[in-house]
């Protein structure tokens, strides 16, 4: 399986950079997908003498039609959605990459914080190709956190979720796995207003939640994961995915097993077991500017350290407005977990929206109520606590090149929570964040 793996992604890797001289790059504002009718009914083009018999035209996507492009696993963001990203054409090959750096220095305040410089980053390469009347996708992902979150990960207050030398971390977020999707995604028209999907991962994502916090649009300028990520969107990696669905109109419906195992500490390996959790998904994409979903799924024993299974459920709304020189996204998205264990529930409320106004300039916000019952795992008699996080920040572009942008930021973060955390927290704590932002400019191309 191992070699399997590293042969999958050398060949990948390859195909992604291959014939990559002689680059010449345009603004681009399509998507790779076009080459993959998605609805043929508003996709057919009045051209005569183009219908003959063993002629395969492509045809663009419908402009409402989401893009799998702008996010991983099978998630859709609204079609409106800008994308930082390069792509290159290599005979019938569609490439891409995309991704982003931020090193930051990091002041989680109160008496349970620290400061620490740091990095969060990712790279995400897709290689696309026609395959008879569909379309398949290689894509993934990889992050180099294990090297660059100081141990034991990115201090934040009040986050929870996953474990460092066999204890569970709290305060602090842990980093991404370096294999965070190895995956392929195949879509194929069945009639004229029907596809079907099919996605399978060593590393990947279920078909469960939103489109995780580091892809979506409203998130775009926050380096820190949301306190609610184990609630909403933490399955994103899962060491072992099979999902199917149908895209009818605009709606879409899919299910998946998985391994709903968390992973461990060990960041550069991948942990197969037993397929034996499962998701299923409703969503739909009234228009071009948004996206909605529902999903509810069950997780066979997901914590390490905690017994039995869960049950989760994830609604979300997201809106993507473009404007002449910048975009507006917001999200709005709810989760619930269900620990059979004890028979007690977690919710979880997030509100987060980020603009970018006169090309350069960016204003940011999240805010979020969340329970959390592991704030203190030595005593596991004590109720789950509600936390309130509101994030308020800013960047701009210093540098606005054809190829890549470079940005300088910050952003505050002020909470709620209840009197009795004050002698543990601090009756109100402040964290704040300076950050240097590398990622690459919007839409590119080569042809």
């Amino acid at each position: 399986m191992r070699a399997f793996i590293v042969s999958f992604f050398v060949i990948n890797l390859w195909a992604s950079f291959a014939g990559a001289q002689d680059v010449v790059l345009e603004a681009h504002g399509s998507d790779l997908q076009d080459r993959t009718p998605q609805n043929p009914t508003e996709q057919k083009m009045d051209m005569p003498n183009m219908d003959m018999p063993g002629m395969d035209i492509p045809q663009p996507a419908p402009a409402w039609m989401p893009s799998p492009h702008h996010g991983s696993g099978t998630g859709w963001q609204p079609a409106a959605t800008p994308g930082h990203l390069w792509m290159k054409s290599v005979g019938a090959w569609d490439l891409m990459a995309h991704g982003v750096v931020f090193v930051d220095y990091n002041q989680q305040g109160g008496p349970r914080g620290e400061g620490k410089a740091e990095s969060v980053n990712w790279l995400m390469l897709m290689e696309q190709h026609k395959l008879g009347r569909g379309s398949i996708m290689f894509r993934e992902m990889f992050s180099a956190e294990s090297l660059t979150a100081p141990h034991p990960g990115f201090p934040e207050l009040f986050q929870t979720g996953e474990t460092y030398h066999g204890q569970p971390l709290v305060d602090y977020q842990h980093p991404h796995n370096v294999f965070s999707e190895l995956a392929f995604y195949y879509t194929r028209p069945i009639g004229e207003r029907t596809s079907w999907l099919f996605y399978g991962a060593a590393a990947g994502e279920p078909a469960f939640g939103p489109v995780p916090y580091m892809h979506r649009a409203s998130a775009t300028e926050l380096p820190m994961a949301p306190l609610s990520h184990h609630l909403q969107d933490s399955t994103h990696t899962s060491f072992g995915v099979i999902t199917t669905g149908l895209v009818v109109d605009r709606l879409k419906i899919e299910g998946s097993v998985f391994n709903g195992r968390e992973p461990d500490e060990k960041r550069y390996s991948i942990q197969f077991a037993p397929l034996d959790s499962w998701s299923a998904r409703l969503s739909i994409a009234p228009s071009r500017n948004w996206t909605a979903q529902y999903s509810y799924g069950r997780l066979e024993h997901p914590e390490a350290l905690e017994p039995g299974s869960q049950r989760r459920q994830t609604a979300s709304v997201e809106y993507v407005r473009p404007f002449a020189r910048g975009s507006w996204a917001t999200s709005v998205v709810w989760g619930r977990v269900h620990k059979e264990a004890d028979d007690h529930n977690l919710n979880s409320y997030l509100l987060e929206t980020t603009a970018n106004f006169k090309s350069r300039n960016y204003a940011f916000s999240r805010m979020e109520l969340v329970d959390k019952d592991e704030l203190f795992p030595g005593n596991p008699l004590l109720p789950s606590f509600r936390i309130g996080a509101y994030t308020f920040g800013g960047a701009h572009d210093l540098v606005q090149s054809r190829l890549w942008q470079l940005g300088l930021g910050a952003d505050i973060t002020v909470y709620t929570k209840p009197l009795t955390l004050d002698s543990s927290y601090g009756k109100n704590p402040v964290s704040f964040q300076i950050f240097l932002r590398v990622r690459p400019a919007l839409n590119h191309h080569d042809h």
